[in-house]
């Protein structure tokens, strides 16, 4: 019983961790470029 929730308990974690480095890393990728687009939209206004 302990092992089986040593395991669950693993899986759980493994999970929650590979959906939050998706999330974040893959939506940084996407919101990057957006980002510097401004920043030298900016820069070129002044």
């Amino acid at each position: 019983m302990e092992l089986f929730l040593g395991i669950f308990i693993e899986v759980i974690l493994r999970e929650i961790s590979a959906y939050f480095f998706r999330k974040n890393i893959l939506e940084n990728k996407k919101t990057t470029p957006r980002r510097r687009k401004h920043k030298r939209v900016v820069f070129i206004r002044l």
